[in-house]
């Protein structure tokens, strides 16, 4: 680990927090009414999950 490497943002916090942002997004949209653009949102959400799940068991290996 180099001298700055503390300094590197680790990439699933980074993807917690898309992910947060994207769900309070998707319950602002639901609560607008546009089902479709909802679901679209949780789609998105669930995506960026998927990935944070693969980085965490990336690195429990």
């Amino acid at each position: 680990m180099s001298l700055f490497g503390f300094f590197k943002k680790d990439p699933v916090q980074t993807l917690e927090k898309q992910y947060a942002q994207l769900m309070e997004a998707a319950m602002h949209i639901q609560r607008s009414g546009d089902l479709k653009a909802y679901a679209r949102k949780i789609e998105e959400a669930e995506a960026v999950q998927q990935e944070i799940e693969k980085l965490k068991a990336a690195k429990g290996s």
